[in-house]
């Protein structure tokens, strides 16, 4: 986001503080968090079918609980902060990793479809939660001229998860049973724990947020334009990645082995995509959104017409890791440019939108592949990228002017 400055309201500014001042162990205990949440949230993805295999359970159903996280974590986002606008912000990021940490305990242990879900819902407390005041802890935590240089490093855990959670998940699966993933991100949260415990300073509350903000905001055009586009694209994503699994295990034929390769280059492909994604965005949001969701449509043809091939298949789904490094930049900038004034408002209802549509991702795709099989998640991949590139070329942002990036915490 080269084209983004960031400054901070007088009111609620903290102190000028030199670089000694800054808080980075603090900033580190934050991409811990980023990491326990990320991994978390997308281990059923490479999980899969052992789920529903041993809760016995159709496949479609063992993806509803990327549905219950993203649900919850689409009302928690913009509600944890009003609900918790009177505590300090540090007992807060300490209670959402306990979530985090309880939500992993109850994976390991479940024994039914439910138990599972109360696990996921607990999870998407935790992320809504931590996503909606990721950016107002960073600006607290280190001098304003530092704060871009903190929030690249907090966002490091969503890249390192990207990289590790799919094929790390999907090996351990294999190897002690798809719970002792569990264990692992559960001994992720006590780390994150204890050195948040550690590292976090008092943080009282400077605001009292409310939801009149976020109702103004919602009449805005261009704020509704970048929300619907976020609805199509990401549930498209995530209708072809929940069930990419049983893509590779039922259509290509790949082995476990196999499959947590291609999750290896999907991640690393991600990792990529993000810094390239970065690049583009920083100079054109639209051209990111677009070149990102053209893409992914194109690979998901490809899917459909030839995911029995093995190279096909692998090619296709590392490009998409890679392809949708374009989407959380790009959308962060434009949903800031839409609304400069009301930034962290504009935030919060883009982690709405985007835990909504994970939603819908993870529904439409289920229903699609208990229907008609795994090839139902590319299939609606095709239809709601094409929408979403064709409202971002007619609706998107033009132009590149610098803005105010404001904290409300």
């Amino acid at each position: 986001m080269s084209s983004t400055e960031c400054s901070v309201p007088d009111g609620d500014a903290a102190p000028e503080a030199s670089s000694d001042a800054a808080h980075w162990p603090a900033v580190a205990s934050l991409t811990l968090g980023v990491f326990g949440l990320v991994t978390a949230e997308f281990l059923p993805a490479s999980l899969l079918t052992a789920m529903a295999a041993d809760l016995r359970i159709s496949e479609g159903a063992a993806g509803q609980t990327v549905t219950a996280t993203a649900l919850i974590g689409a009302i928690a986002a913009p509600s944890i902060p009003v609900l918790t606008r009177r505590m300090d912000r540090r007992r807060v990021m300490l209670a959402l990793t306990l979530a985090l940490l309880l939500s992993n305990t109850i994976a390991v242990f479940a024994s039914n479809l439910t138990t599972l879900l109360v696990a996921r819902v607990l999870l998407g407390v935790a992320l809504g939660g931590f996503w909606s005041m990721a950016a107002p802890l960073a600006l607290r935590l280190v001098p304003e001229s530092l704060f871009p240089r903190a929030m690249s490093l907090i966002l490091t855990g969503v890249s390192v998860a990207t990289v590790c959670a799919a094929p790390i998940g999907a090996w351990m699966g294999d190897a002690w049973g798809w719970r002792s993933a569990f264990v692992a991100a559960g001994a992720v949260g006590v780390v994150t724990l204890v050195a948040q415990w550690l590292t976090l300073p008092a943080l009282p509350p400077k605001t009292h947020p409310d939801l009149r903000v976020l109702a103004e905001l919602v009449t805005r055009g261009p704020v509704r334009a970048a929300l619907v586009v976020v609805l199509l694209v990401i549930s498209g994503h995530f209708a072809g990645f929940t069930y990419i699994r049983p893509l590779m295990e039922n259509v290509t034929h790949l082995s476990i082995g196999a499959v947590s390769a291609v999750l290896l280059g999907y991640g690393i492909g991600g990792f990529f995509g993000n810094l390239a994604g970065g690049y583009v965005a920083g100079r054109s949001e639209r051209h990111a959104i677009v070149l990102g969701s053209v893409a992914i449509a194109a690979l998901a043809v490809a899917l459909l017409i030839a995911g029995q091939s093995a190279g096909v298949a692998s090619v296709a789904i590392v490009l998409w890791g890679f392809a949708f490094g374009a989407f959380p930049v790009g959308f962060q900038i434009w949903i800031v440019r839409a609304a400069p004034d009301q930034a962290e408002g504009a935030s919060g209802l883009l982690v709405a939108a985007f835990q909504t549509a994970i939603a819908t991702g993870a529904i439409g795709g289920g229903v699609l592949v208990d229907r008609i099989g795994a090839l139902g998640g590319p299939l609606f991949a095709v239809v709601a990228m094409t929408l979403g590139a064709m409202l971002t070329l007619r609706y998107g942002p033009r132009g590149s002017t610098p803005l105010a990036v404001t904290a409300s915490h």
